[in-house]
C-alpha cells in the first residue's frame, strides 16, 4: 500500500475527493479543512493500493496539483486494516508487478546527478578496482563493483529513452561520461603515485592474471552478463527490490574495466587498454539495452486489459 497526504487549495478540494473516491484500490480518505498553512489550503490523505498508484498520481498531476499544492506519496510497510485488504484486492494486478513511473523517474534523476557524492564513490571504486587488477584480487574486483554508483545514471538513461525525457537522457548521459572520465583520469595518476611508491609494477599488469584477465577481455558472454544485470536491475528498481542492485553490481565489470584501462594506459599498454576499454562499452551497452526493453515490456503489460 501506498499512502498519499496531499494539499490542495480549497477551490479544488472537492474534486481531489471526487477523483480518489472513484478510483478502485483507494481507501482511508481524510479531509483536513485548512490545515495546510505553506501553501494554504486542505490536507487530503489517503492510502491506495500499489497498482492503482500511478494512474492516480497521474490523474492527480493531470489537475496541477503538483504545481498549485503538493502531492507527497510514502510506502506503507504495515498496514492492520480489512478495508486496505479489500482495497487491494479490488485493485487490478498485483502490487509487486506496478510501476510507479513517477517514482522511477524521480528516483532516477536523483541517483543520475553529477554531484559531488556521486564522483566521489565512482573514483574510489575504480582505484579500488585498479588495486585489484594489479594484484590480480578477485575480492577488491567484487568489492570495487559494489562501491559503483554507475547502475544509477544508466537507469536514468534507460527510463529517459522509455518515458521520452531528453533532460532526463542528457543528466544521466553526463554523469556516466564525466564521471569515468574522471574516475580514469584520477586512476591514471593513483597509478604513478603507487609506482613510485614501488607498490604498482607493470610487470604485475602484464603477467599471467587468472583472476582478473577478463576485465580486458570480452566476448560473448560479457554482453550476455550485462544484459542479464540489466534486466534485474531494472526490475529491482521498479518493485522497490532495492537489494536485488548489489547482485547486479557485482555481476558486471563497468568499473573493473575502467580501472584496468587507466592502469593499462598510464603503463602504455594499449593492448590492454583497447580490451579494456572495450569491455566497458560492451557492458554499458548491454544494461542499457536490456533496461530500456525491460521497462518497455513492463509498460506494455501494465497498460494490457487485466
Amino acid at each position: 500500500m501506498l499512502h498519499l497526504r496531499l494539499i490542495t487549495p480549497a477551490g479544488k478540494t472537492d474534486d481531489v475527493v471526487r477523483l480518489i473516491e472513484n478510483t478502485v484500490g483507494t481507501t482511508h480518505l481524510v479531509v483536513l479543512p485548512g490545515a495546510a498553512r505553506n501553501p494554504a489550503g486542505d490536507v487530503v490523505m489517503c492510502d491506495v493500493a500499489r497498482e492503482a498508484g500511478d494512474e492516480l498520481i497521474g490523474s492527480l498531476r493531470e489537475l496541477d496539483l503538483d504545481k498549485s499544492g503538493s502531492i507527497a506519496v510514502e510506502n506503507i510497510d504495515l498496514s492492520l486494516s480489512q478495508r486496505a485488504d479489500k482495497a487491494e484486492d479490488e485493485a487490478p494486478g498485483e502490487g509487486a508487478d506496478a510501476v510507479l513511473w513517477e517514482h522511477l523517474t524521480d528516483a532516477t534523476h536523483e541517483e543520475s546527478t553529477l554531484s559531488v557524492t556521486y564522483l566521489a564513490f565512482l573514483v574510489l571504486a575504480t582505484m579500488i578496482a585498479a588495486c585489484g587488477v594489479v594484484l590480480d584480487n578477485a575480492i577488491l574486483i567484487v568489492g570495487a563493483m559494489a562501491v559503483g554508483p554507475e547502475f544509477g545514471p544508466l537507469a536514468g538513461i534507460c527510463t529517459a529513452i522509455v518515458q521520452r525525457h531528453p533532460r532526463l537522457a542528457l543528466r544521466s548521459l553526463i554523469a556516466l561520461l564525466v564521471g569515468f572520465a574522471a574516475a580514469m583520469a584520477v586512476t591514471v595518476g593513483f597509478t604513478w603515485f603507487m609506482d613510485a611508491l614501488n607498490l604498482f609494477h607493470k610487470a604485475d599488469l602484464e603477467g599471467d592474471r587468472p583472476n582478473t584477465a577478463f576485465v580486458y577481455a570480452p566476448d560473448a558472454f560479457s554482453f550476455v552478463v550485462a544484459v542479464l544485470a540489466g534486466i534485474a536491475g531494472t526490475l529491482s528498481l521498479t518493485s522497490a527490490k532495492s537489494g536485488a542492485l548489489v547482485g547486479v553490481a557485482i555481476s558486471v565489470t563497468t568499473v573493473p574495466a575502467a580501472a584496468n584501462a587507466a592502469v593499462a594506459l598510464a603503463y602504455g599498454d594499449m593492448s590492454q587498454t583497447v580490451g579494456s576499454t572495450n569491455q566497458l562499452l560492451l557492458n554499458l551497452m548491454g544494461i542499457v539495452l536490456a533496461g530500456t526493453l525491460t521497462l518497455l515490456l513492463q509498460k506494455w503489460l501494465w497498460r494490457k486489459p487485466r
